[in-house]
Order: C-alpha cells, then structure tokens, then sequence
C-alpha cells in the first residue's frame, strides 16, 4: 500500500552546511567538499558531502532483509554519504537538494559502473533516502554492495532540501535527480573514485515515472559525461490520463490510496499551476482547512492518512469530483505534461524492462502496459514483467528487486 515506503523511523536531520573536515567514511562527520563561495550557481555543483557511516557485507545483508530484500548480491561493505547540491526549482530558480551516494568499500580501483535508484511516494522528509534507514536507502546500499554506485536522490523538498516537495512533477523530479547524478560523479572523485560514463535507472512507483523522466533527458545528450545503459522502472503512474486517474473512480485503485494521492497531486501541482483558488473549492470540510497544512514535507503519510477520509466522495466536493472524471483546461493540461516519460526513443543499446503486477492496486499495470507501447510507437521494445495477481504495489519491487539487482552491471 502507499505507507509501504514511507513507516520507517525518521532521523534527526543534521546541518547541511557544516564545514569540519573529515577523512573519506569516517561516520558523524562532515566533508565540505567545496565552499559555496567558490561554486557560483551551478547546476549539480557539490556543496557538502556527510558521511553517514560504513557497513560491512554482513550489515549491509542484514540491513536488507529486515526490509524484504534479496540479498544474494551482495559483495562488499559500504560507506554511505548525504549529498547537498545545486539544483533549481520547477520554475527555474536556484535552489539546493540532498540525496544518498552509496559506494563498495574494498572493491578495488577499477570505474564504478552508477546505477541510480528514484524512490516513490514520500509525503515526510524525514523519510527521503539521505535521512532514515528505509527501504530505499536498503536497496541503495544493497546495489552499491555488489560494486556499483548507488546514487538515491532525495528530491525537492524532501531530505535537506527548503520548501515543499512539487510531487508528481516529473519534469523538475527529473531535474534534481541529473543534477544529484553530476553531484555524484564531483563526490565520488574525492573519494578517488571514478563512474563509468553509462548510467542505469531504475525506481519504484513515483520513482518509475521519474527514472523514465530521466532516461529520456539523459537520452538527449543533457550531460555528455553520461550515456544511458539500463531503464528498469517499477509500478510507474506512466499514464495518467487514459489509466491511473481513471482508475480511482472505477475501483481498480484501493479507495483510501486514492485519496492520499489524489490530495497530495491536486495541492501540489495548484502550486506549480493554479488550478483553484481556494481549497473549499475542491476539498469538503473539514478536509479543505487541513490539506494543504497537511502536504507541507513535515508530516509522515500515516498520520496524514489519519486526518483525511476513506473515499474521494467524502474528499471531494461535487463538482471536482465529476471534474477529476472528466479533466479538461489547465487540469487535463497538467496531467498530460506528466505523460510523457514514456514518449520517446531509447537508443538501440538500451535495455528497458517495466516491472508491475496484475494484483497492483495502487499504481494499476495499464499504466506499464501504456509505457510499453509507448515505446513501441517510437520504434523501441520493452519488456514488461508481471509479477502476479498476489502481489499488491510494495510487494512488486520486492519481487522485481532481485532480478533488478542481477541485469545492473558491476565493476569487473
């Protein structure tokens, strides 16, 4: 369900901008890897670089499986860092975003083949990669642990980064996510680490979206440093127009799923594109006094899930309720920007495989079936793997992980 990824016990977050030196993996302490004074606005310019501490192959393992993962991939120990970098804002403004870089200790000198892991829905900041030790850094860590480096960007507005996080704007998702990449590759240096240029990308449910989102900019030639290797999303929201809106009313989407994510998209995106004034206009009371409080980046899911109701009938009002069945003007404008991550073509060397699952009830399979001749249309093939009718959202990453984690390349 929603909360899958986001219950795991949040951590303290420490100053992003702390200047104590530190040898390379030493946990609890700081490299300032550059001074802001001489990076100017750079996008993807690295400004801190936290240790986070090192696991050995056994906590990396153990890590793992308390979180559902396989963990037969598993080679080396793993220094984990928070990065703090430049990035900008939907609208284009400079502003700074954290993600978590994971690297094999004890691996050897040879390049690091970097694999890049988008999480899903996260209301709570506290839970982004960078801060807690969920699943999302688990998985990270594991990647990096079979010699690669993992790189899990926290997004805007989550992790250390200022404001609000703009959810299910793929574009600007898309955005801090290649700007943590080139972050990445600045930190890894100080480590006397290189990156091999080809990138894989792999992300589950919001993430699937964002690492589709990503391929493609990676695909145009964004940063000649990197070449897109491997697209492996999981339960992608690819279409949203033409399935997963459609599938909140016709009850293929879990109802209290539906809700969350419903007012978590509408407040979000009436930021980046108005779409009403006033919440009285979409949410009922109580709803509409809370809901925009709600979504701030400072509550976890479970207790928003608690202050919303169990049906979009009891959330919304009359006339946003037919008009979210019906979307047309600026809101059917929204959701179709949002449609096109799958829209385009991958090179030839590309590997793209959509993981999802029949019994999926938060992110409904048409959406990767509607990913997939996408692709098609452009001329590129997809595989797309089904993972049953028993396996709800959550349990479709645990069962793609595995097969995931054996097609990523590692160092050799």
């Amino acid at each position: 369900m929603l909360v899958a990824l986001t219950t795991a016990p949040a951590l303290a977050a420490p100053s992003a901008f702390m200047t104590q030196s530190a040898e390379p993996g030493q946990p609890g302490q700081t490299v300032h890897a550059v001074t802001a004074a001489h990076t100017g606005q750079a996008r993807g310019t690295l400004l801190s670089l936290k240790p986070l501490g090192r696991q050995t192959r056994a906590e990396v393992i153990s890590q793992a499986q308390k979180q559902g993962l396989e963990t037969g991939s598993a080679r080396h120990g793993v220094a984990a860092y928070r990065l703090t970098y430049r990035t900008i804002t939907p609208d284009g403004r400079p502003t700074a975003a954290s993600g978590l870089l994971a690297l094999p200790t004890g691996g050897g000198s040879r390049p690091l083949p970097p694999v890049v892991h988008t999480h899903g829905t996260l209301a709570y900041r506290g839970y982004a990669p960078s801060m807690t030790d969920g699943p999302d850094r688990a998985v990270a860590v594991l990647y990096a642990s079979a010699g690669r480096a993992a790189i899990a960007p926290d997004y805007l507005g989550l992790g250390t980064g200022p404001g609000r996080h703009p959810y299910m704007d793929a574009r600007s998702s898309a955005a801090a996510s290649l700007d943590m990449l080139r972050a990445a590759h600045t930190a890894a240096r100080e480590h006397w680490v290189t990156l091999d240029r080809k990138v894989s990308l792999t992300g589950f449910s919001q993430g699937g979206q964002v690492a589709m989102a990503l391929g493609r900019e990676l695909n145009r030639g964004a940063d000649r440093r990197f070449r897109l290797g491997m697209l492996a999303p999981v339960g992608g929201p690819f279409d949203l127009v033409g399935e997963e809106l459609p599938g909140m009313f016709d009850g293929r989407i879990d109802p209290r799923s539906a809700v969350f994510y419903l007012s978590f998209f509408l407040t979000a995106q009436n930021r980046l594109h108005p779409l009403y004034d006033d919440p009285a206009e979409v949410f009922r009371a109580p709803y509409a006094d809370r809901v925009e409080e709600l979504f701030d980046s400072e509550h976890p899911a479970e207790e928003i899930a608690g202050k919303l109701p169990e049906r979009l009938e009891d959330l919304l009002t009359d006339t946003w309720y037919q008009k979210l069945r019906h979307p047309s003007g600026a809101l059917l404008d929204v959701l179709r920007a949002n449609d096109r991550t799958c829209d385009w073509k991958p090179g030839r060397d590309v590997r793209i495989t959509l993981y999802s699952a029949t019994g999926d009830r938060d992110v409904p399979i048409a959406n990767t079936r509607s990913c997939a001749r996408q692709l098609a249309g452009q001329g590129a093939r997809a595989t797309v793997v089904d993972q049953g009718a028993d396996a709800d959202h959550y349990r479709s990453f645990l069962r793609s992980q595995p097969s995931i984690a054996r097609t990523l390349p590692v160092a050799r």
